[in-house]
């Protein structure tokens, strides 16, 4: 009895409690419940019978719940969550290592490649993750290489041996066991119990890995804003885009760990939800991992739009605008130091001019690549590929109509600048960032001001609570909108929509989608 009256004492445990008596799926991937007397753990939203409250723990992390000894449920299946949005949110070590481990990092090099990444040495970032998150990086790792698997034994025709490679295990031995830890069943009973894509992988000969995976994502979804805002800047043959009613696509070449791919990723309209999917062709099957986050980073799948959406209701004028499009997403990176150039490049001009000079660019000094993804021919060059291609500019001297970027000396001599950081390791770009110190680190290089880099942060960390004072299309959205008088001066527009901005913070990003929509059906504005 005093245990349990001491639980109820807890407002944390309270509040997680009463998500999981009303089984709320707004908070499934965000915690994990543990009962003691069945050894499983479930996602809140599970509809089995709810336990009584001495009976429950609650864990941040799949991970934890593993470490303790827990199993996954199989009725719920708490691993095909969304993943958990504080990730997002959170820019302390913590957040930022399992933004990494989330993308396969541990994959490549293990704990020593994301302590080296982060900037901590491994005991240290050891202890920080056992203290914050309940399990260490490698055990966090694991849980994320089985929820990997599980997704891939459940929605793909590959081999057992190549899921395990795919999902990371070092060994087919290793993944079995896992396996059968964590959820209590082999590989070949999750696969026969789960209803299969007609044609999900595929290879032929010498061709790269064709692969199709469900991307779970929580609802609400403006899948129509997101893709729209990727296609209004899609580069010809690195990216492609189609938009129809009822069926959206986006598709582009990345780089990936293992060697040159592309992603596709699609959005259908059923039954009044937007649900994505991915089609990806790879190298290599160790990069499923990178791959699939890479398109849950592009389309902030991880977000928490109900949490969002009534924050950003409370205000009063941008409550109509976010009942009208409701779960807004921030469109992400799939290739940071590709967006760099892209955002110096964009500086001060509008999206088509940015677009127009991105396409020669990419047309003139872009590798060729071979797709069966309609549309895809090219990739991205490379930050080397640009210092080789692009010369040095001439003060003074006319930009020349043959040169790969008919852009200002300023203006070059910024994107060579940036290129040559990148090239030597001087500049390191990846969302495992800290949002403040990369800002810093690009003010501090000629040629990029504090617009370029809360942008950046906004795209390529998913940083939620950016705003970027100074952006002309957010004056014309909140005109628009009615949060500011028509007839403010520039300086003073800025000044107060900054001031009005502040209530909308930890949303702030978010806000600013909602003024660029705004804005982008009355007149183009010059973000990137």
């Amino acid at each position: 009895m005093q245990a349990q009256a001491a639980l109820t004492e807890d407002p944390d445990f309270t509040r997680r409690y009463r998500a999981v008596k009303s089984r709320d799926p707004r908070f499934d991937g965000q915690l994990f419940l543990a009962v003691s007397t069945t050894g499983i753990y479930c996602r809140p939203s599970c509809p089995a019978r709810t336990p009584k409250p001495e009976n429950v723990t609650f864990y941040t992390t799949s991970a934890a719940a593993h470490e303790a000894g827990y199993r996954a449920c199989k009725r719920c299946l708490p691993d095909a969550t969304p993943g958990s949005p504080e990730w997002n949110l959170r820019q302390d070590l913590a957040g930022r290592a399992m933004r990494l481990i989330r993308e396969g990092v541990m994959n490549q090099g293990g704990v020593e490649a994301l302590s080296t990444r982060l900037g901590y040495t491994s005991r240290h970032l050891h202890r920080i993750l056992r203290a914050e998150l309940g399990a260490g990086p490698l055990a966090l790792a694991r849980a994320q290489r089985a929820h990997t698997a599980r997704a891939l034994l459940s929605t793909t025709e590959l081999s057992v041996s190549d899921v395990a490679f795919a999902a990371g295990f070092s060994s087919v031995r290793q993944f079995n066991a896992t396996v059968r830890e964590v959820f209590d069943c082999s590989p070949s009973q999750i696969r026969s119990r789960t209803q299969h894509l007609e044609v999900t992988a595929q290879q032929a000969p010498d061709t790269p890995l064709v692969l199709t995976l469900d991307l779970p994502v929580r609802q609400p979804f403006d899948a129509p804003g997101v893709f729209r805002f990727l296609a209004e800047r899609a580069i010809d043959g690195v990216e492609a885009a189609e938009l129809r009613a009822r069926y959206l696509r986006f598709a582009r070449t990345v780089h990936l760990p293992q060697g040159p791919g592309a992603l596709e990723v699609t959005a259908q309209l059923v039954e009044g939800e937007w649900l994505p999917r991915l089609s990806c062709e790879l190298s290599s099957l160790a990069d499923v991992p990178s791959a699939v986050a890479a398109a849950r980073r592009l389309l902030d799948l991880d977000a928490d739009p109900l949490g969002i959406d009534s924050a950003l209701s409370e205000d009063p004028v941008l409550q109509p605008r976010v009942s009208a499009v409701r779960g807004i997403r921030l469109p992400g990176t799939v290739e940071p130091q590709e967006y760099l150039v892209r955002a110096i490049v964009g500086q001060q001009i509008s999206v088509s001019a940015a677009r127009a000079h991105l396409c020669r660019l990419a047309g003139l000094l872009g590798t060729p690549y071979e797709s069966r993804i309609a549309g895809l021919s090219r990739l991205f060059p490379s930050p080397a590929e640009i210092l080789a291609g692009v010369p040095e500019p001439v003060s003074g001297q006319t930009p020349d109509p043959q040169r790969p970027l008919r852009l200002p000396a300023r203006s070059v001599k910024t994107i060579r600048t940036a290129c040559a950081a990148l090239v030597e390791g001087q500049l390191d770009m990846h969302s495992g960032r800290e949002p403040a110190a990369m800002r810093e680190e690009l003010k501090s290089m000629p040629g990029i001001g504090e617009w370029t880099a809360a942008y950046l942060s906004l795209r390529l960390l998913g940083d939620p609570d950016v705003w970027m004072t100074g952006d002309v299309a957010l004056i014309a959205g909140a005109k628009k909108l009615g949060l500011i008088p028509d007839d403010l001066l520039k300086a003073a527009a800025h000044r107060e929509l900054a001031e009005t901005a502040n209530r909308w913070s930890p949303w702030r990003s978010y806000a600013a989608m909602h003024l660029w929509a705004a804005a982008s059906a009355q007149k183009e504005g010059p973000h990137p």
